[in-house]
């Protein structure tokens, strides 16, 4: 698997793609679960939860105040947002049809249907679980556009998915995949590629993601397929921003509104000075912590893949130094060049 960082460039100066793709391949893997792969059903009915569920925190954006979401079951296929304090307004898909932007001053997914009042942000750390714990189909009601944010990244929405068991539809699952390898590249020169599975009769999502940040971070790479055991692991990583930025936010965030209010403290940012990080970080392995890699791979990537909304993405993602602004055009290409294709 993995035999190629690249594919075809759909986006960004190739030079430039194979330049950085040499650094990538360069870049020891530092934990790679492989071993643990458990190929696709093909013939796996789709599924919703058995029972509603309320999970509530304090709100992402305004986070003096508690944001309560409540999952649901629903018949309706696909994951779907519905604001309760905008009665009347249309269900918001989670597509990328449905993709306002991925923000400017804080980087996020918002998904937005009719009216520019009906959007949510940070979709990403709740439609990233589209991928991976068998819940096809799901209603979330939220009384604002605001989310709760956890502790532990999506952690709270995982125990509160698996609590409420599933009911089986009688439809199956849907799968696709992308006709060739396909590769877009940042200007910075990070990339993300996306190949067809190796097997088409065992197939699988594999993710193979590497970052490269200037701080203790540093250089993070992991490798590994999409299971329900090892998405639960790797949304427990909570979001990271740099030791300078946090600073900056306290001297001179009061002065933008999407700053001034957001409800990020220690305890659900993991905070990383240049050396030194500034709290405890989690996801250790032989030595190395690894949390900001799963917070990239599970829930910033997969929630773009989650975008797909003819069926549930198989194949091998391949991302370097990746972020949301490209893994979304990522999918908003497949789209317009008519690149995917049902899973036969």
């Amino acid at each position: 698997m993995f035999d190629s960082p690249l594919g075809r460039i759909l986006l960004g100066p190739e030079a430039l793609a194979r330049e950085n793709a040499a650094r990538f391949a360069d870049q020891p893997v530092d934990w790679d679960r492989m071993d643990e792969a458990v190929p696709m059903d093909p013939c796996r009915p789709l599924a919703t939860i058995a029972r509603e569920v309320s999970i509530s925190a304090p709100g992402t954006f305004f986070g003096s105040q508690t944001r309560t979401m409540t999952l649901c079951p629903t018949t309706r296929e696909g994951w779907w947002f519905e604001r309760s304090d905008l009665p009347g307004s249309l269900p918001v898909k989670c597509s990328i049809h449905n993709v306002w932007t991925t923000g400017n001053v804080v980087s996020n997914i918002v998904l937005r249907s009719g009216s520019p009042h009906n959007y949510v942000r940070m979709a990403e750390h709740m439609i990233a679980l589209r991928m991976g714990l068998g819940v096809d189909n799901l209603v979330i009601r939220l009384e604002s556009g605001d989310p709760p944010l956890f502790e532990h990244g999506a952690e709270d929405m995982v125990e509160a998915l698996n609590a409420a068991g599933r009911v089986k539809a009688p439809a199956l699952a849907r799968y696709v995949t992308v006709k060739e390898p396909v590769t877009v590249v940042a200007p910075h020169g990070g990339f993300l590629t996306l190949r067809p599975p190796e097997s088409k009769t065992s197939p699988m999502l594999a993710l193979d993601v590497g970052i490269d940040f200037p701080t203790v971070i540093g250089r993070q790479r992991i490798r590994f397929p999409v299971t329900p055991e090892i998405f639960a692991y790797g949304a427990k990583a909570r979001t990271n921003a740099p030791a300078a930025k946090i600073v900056w936010c306290r001297l001179f965030g009061w002065m933008f509104s999407d700053i001034r209010n957001l409800g990020y403290t220690r305890k659900n940012l993991l905070i990383a000075g240049k050396w030194r990080y500034c709290n405890k970080p989690t996801h250790e392995h032989e030595g190395k912590f690894l949390e900001a890699a799963w917070h990239r791979a599970v829930l910033d990537l997969l929630a773009a893949i989650a975008l797909i909304d003819d069926g549930l993405f198989a194949g091998e993602i391949v991302s370097y130094k990746s972020g949301h602004a490209l893994d979304c055009e990522m999918v908003r290409r497949l789209y317009r060049e008519n690149l995917l294709v049902p899973l036969a």
